[in-house]
């Protein structure tokens, strides 16, 4: 297995950002990459903006009905060529040099799972005032904590991680993920903004916009369906999440330029 990073992108009626999604992919220092974007039945434009790229880096996938990102992002690293693994959703960016800066870090370091921080922008691309960063080392039992990671910053080695695949769970697929890679190599943080999440009021991939009884329920569905946990250690784990959800904010999360 060469060295090539496999970029994880489901997609869902996001044609209006994808373009630009696709555009910083193209746009980075680092070249040896493939793009597999799953699109989940989108009923948008979609097909006619993957059509206007000639990359034959970029490998499309369409789910033959609407099945969520999950499943999406479990049939995409079923199809990775590379040995990188990296996770961009489909209305989020990169800096041009994420990929290049990330792979020197981990292989500088020999580390094989890593993170950065990354800022936000409004729904029209504006910048915000938010950087998220996160701890220097995430093991196995702080990742149960909470999911400090922006999954559009993550990258691991498959060659020590392996293949994963996740439950069937609406939200919180990403962490768990997270979960399962932090079983096999512990994330370490590169302290330096390589991404841009794009916070949306509906309909993203990642939607933060959640009530607090929703909050209970995708973490209680990730503990009791994807780890497997009995209802007592699913409720606890649950509670630690929300728990530690707050700290992050209070923690991690800080003020920078717009």
């Amino acid at each position: 297995m060469n060295d090539r990073v496999s970029i994880i992108t489901p997609s869902y009626n996001t044609a209006r950002f994808l373009r630009e999604t696709i555009e910083c992919v193209l746009a980075q220092t680092y070249t040896n990459w493939e793009m597999l974007i799953v699109d989940d039945c989108s009923t948008d434009e979609t097909d006619d903006v993957i059509a206007a790229f000639a990359d034959e880096r970029i490998r499309y996938f369409k789910n033959d009905r609407n099945r969520g990102a999950a499943y999406s992002r479990n049939y995409a690293l079923r199809q990775a060529r590379g040995r990188w693994i990296a996770f961009l959703d489909s209305d989020d960016l990169w800096l041009p040099d994420k990929l290049e800066k990330q792979i020197r870090f981990m292989e500088e370091n020999g580390y094989a799972f890593s993170y950065t921080n990354y800022v936000e922008m409004d729904e029209a691309g504006n910048r915000l005032p938010v950087l998220w960063t996160g701890p220097k080392k995430i093991g196995a039992f702080r990742m149960r904590l909470f999911n400090f990671m922006g999954c559009l910053t993550v990258m691991y080695d498959s060659r020590v991680v392996g293949l994963l695949q996740i439950a069937d769970l609406k939200k919180r697929n990403d962490y768990a993920m997270w979960i399962q890679a932090s079983k096999k190599a512990a994330a370490y943080l590169l302290p330096e903004t390589l991404a841009v999440y794009r916070v949306r009021s509906g309909g993203s991939i990642t939607n933060r916009s959640q009530s607090p009884l929703r909050l209970v329920k995708y973490h209680y569905a990730l503990w009791r369906t994807g780890e497997k946990k009995n209802p007592v250690s699913a409720l606890f784990w649950t509670a630690v999440n929300l728990a530690c959800g707050f700290l992050k904010k209070k923690i991690y999360r800080k003020k920078s330029e717009s």
